[in-house]
């Protein structure tokens, strides 16, 4: 691979990739993946518990690597009393609320099969307190702390499920939630600087490794660091392209359909599109009659 520019995806195998998200991996996924950085985690979110230790947690998340079903970025459970779940967002959306609730019930589920609990006996089932968070790394002016079922999808009408998730933007300083956030801004920096390039996932982990950023973790996991870092930059270009992609479609469509509404020929609107669009008169033919009704 180049220095500077990483290896794009064939446009052959476009669709299917963008379509089929069969493997996750991130840096959060792979950084929390490892129990001794999950466990800071847990730390940073309950700094009151002091005798938790790495043999408490029981990693729950959604990995579902050989079909599309869904997965979450990240589960955990501290024995039998507690259920964490955190997703990552750089992009800001409510509707990560659904997405985790959604998460929420399909690992009740598995734990109701794993501790073989029966939902329809009169024995009250002993469930994990759940407790459902954000860190969100992009930017954003306004800050709630928390987002709500109620307030954010029914104007605070009382309604008969409702879910809170907690929004972490920052993390006290020195924490891992706070080295990861700086990481993912010095990230986003020197992609301003270097593109989606090798470039600016070298200069990330220099930068951060000098700043005693996610050291240790950089230093152990650089080369699949990297990887994985790279693996995504492809990803999003893939993504960029089809939603490129779409939008030539749907302005095709439309100027198709304006040659229709306005009284033109086939003919013509071959010609129209073929000229707009550069295309050539075979292709621009097959995009007509596509939309032709």
């Amino acid at each position: 691979m180049a220095q500077d520019a990483v290896t794009k995806h064939s446009a052959d195998s476009k669709d299917e990739q963008v379509m089929k998200r069969i493997i996750k991996s991130s840096v959060f996924t792979d950084l929390f993946g490892n129990y001794k950085y999950l466990i800071e985690l847990y730390r940073a979110l309950h700094p009151e518990d002091t005798t938790t230790t790495e043999k408490d947690i029981v990693d729950v998340t959604i990995n579902n690597v050989l079909t599309d079903n869904q997965y979450n970025d990240l589960g955990f459970r501290i024995g039998n009393t507690l259920l964490v779940l955190v997703e990552h967002q750089s992009t800001w959306s409510v509707n990560i609320i659904i997405r985790i609730m959604m998460y929420l019930m399909q690992t009740y589920n598995e734990y109701f099969k794993v501790h073989h609990i029966d939902l329809y006996s009169s024995t009250k089932a002993e469930v994990p307190k759940p407790e459902l968070y954000v860190i969100y790394t992009g930017d954003r002016k306004s800050r709630p702390e928390y987002i709500t079922l109620k307030d954010d999808f029914f104007r605070g009408q009382e309604v008969a499920v409702d879910a809170r998730v907690k929004v972490i933007y920052d993390g006290a300083p020195g924490d891992i939630i706070n080295q990861y956030v700086i990481f993912t801004q010095v990230c986003n920096e020197q992609v301003k600087l270097y593109g989606r390039t090798q470039r600016a996932i070298e200069e990330t982990i220099r930068i951060c490794k000098d700043k005693n950023v996610l050291k240790e973790y950089l230093e152990s996991r650089e080369k699949e660091v990297i990887n994985i870092m790279v693996a995504l930059y492809d990803e999003q270009e893939v993504m960029d392209r089809y939603v490129e992609s779409e939008k030539r479609e749907i302005s095709i469509q439309t100027t198709v359909e304006d040659c229709q509404f306005f009284g033109q020929s086939l003919t013509d609107a071959i010609e129209r599109v073929a000229s707009k669009f550069n295309l050539t008169p075979a292709i621009a033919e097959q995009k007509v009659k596509r939309y032709w009704v």
